[in-house]
């Protein structure tokens, strides 16, 4: 039985940032299979063309996907990529702002570029995202869904700098959401939890860590589930939902303990090289 209705975003249009792969790609995918017709951002201008004719497949030919090839640091790219999906459906109802960059490292070694890449990424990227979309989304009424994480609720060692990132995305959510709301425009967060069937989780978790052991439902995530959350905050049974952060996790969050041993791996981080996949 299908959770929601045939349909549900027949002639409504999403931007996404990030839709490439990934969270992002599988929002899309189910947005469109409800009726939507969307615009995926991203660098790679090849690998967004296959996906973008995956995803009209994949939908059932229920909704139309462009790709629109854009570095999300950039604010003219991200204008371009704006101006092309006017151009081709007239209006955005719709924006997921998921361009995200994340690796493995402490403060100590982590290099000013490799912190302020992330943060041009994932905050920066967000902030432009915003504001090329913002009067078309005013037009609309339409909704901003932002994908953030749950690293930056307690210090989490390793990742200082996307925690940095994502916390600012959380507080320009919330700015959006009560600057717009009197527009009829609404902002929230999805923060997921470990999914399981991503590069990023393959990439982060260091090797042998049984992560299902601290997820309090017992099982990773999957894309599907953030896809579901996206899809309510979306539809009108969200209509009253602006300015919130909803965690899709199993329940990590509130029992999260280190991945990697500690205190030993912040005193010694060469100690843990042999343990994490992802460049450190």
């Amino acid at each position: 039985m299908d959770t929601f209705q045939k349909d549900l975003f027949k002639g409504k249009v999403l931007f996404c940032t990030g839709g490439r792969s990934g969270i992002c790609y599988t929002i899309t995918e189910q947005m469109m299979r409800l009726g939507c017709s969307a615009a995926i951002v991203g660098r790679d201008a090849k690998g967004l063309e296959e996906s973008a004719r995956a995803l009209e497949k994949s939908s059932g030919g229920k909704g139309r996907c462009i790709a629109t090839s854009a570095d999300v640091r950039d604010p003219s790219q991200v204008g371009r990529a704006v101006e092309a999906t006017i151009k081709e459906f007239g209006k955005i109802d719709f924006v997921i702002c998921g361009a995200a960059g994340n690796f493995l490292a402490p403060i100590s070694t982590l290099s000013a570029n490799a912190f302020r890449t992330v943060i041009e990424i994932d905050l920066l990227g967000t902030y432009h995202t915003i504001k090329s979309t913002l009067a078309h989304v005013r037009k609309s009424q339409g909704s901003y869904i932002h994908i953030s994480a749950t690293l930056h609720y307690r210090g989490v060692p390793f990742q200082p700098h996307v925690a940095a990132a994502k916390a600012g995305v959380d507080a320009l959510s919330q700015a959006l959401a009560v600057e717009e709301g009197p527009r009829g425009v609404r902002s929230n967060v999805i923060a997921p939890g470990p999914i399981g069937d991503t590069e990023g989780m393959s990439r982060l978790t260091p090797k042998g860590s049984n992560v299902e052991a601290q997820i309090p439902l017992g099982r990773m995530g999957k894309k599907e589930d953030i896809a579901q959350a996206a899809t309510f905050l979306f539809s009108p049974a969200g209509s009253w939902i602006t300015g919130s952060v909803m965690v899709v996790d199993g329940g990590e969050s509130h029992i999260r303990a280190p991945m990697l041993p500690y205190p030993s791996s912040v005193l010694d981080p060469d100690s843990v090289k042999n343990l994490v996949k992802a460049r450190m």
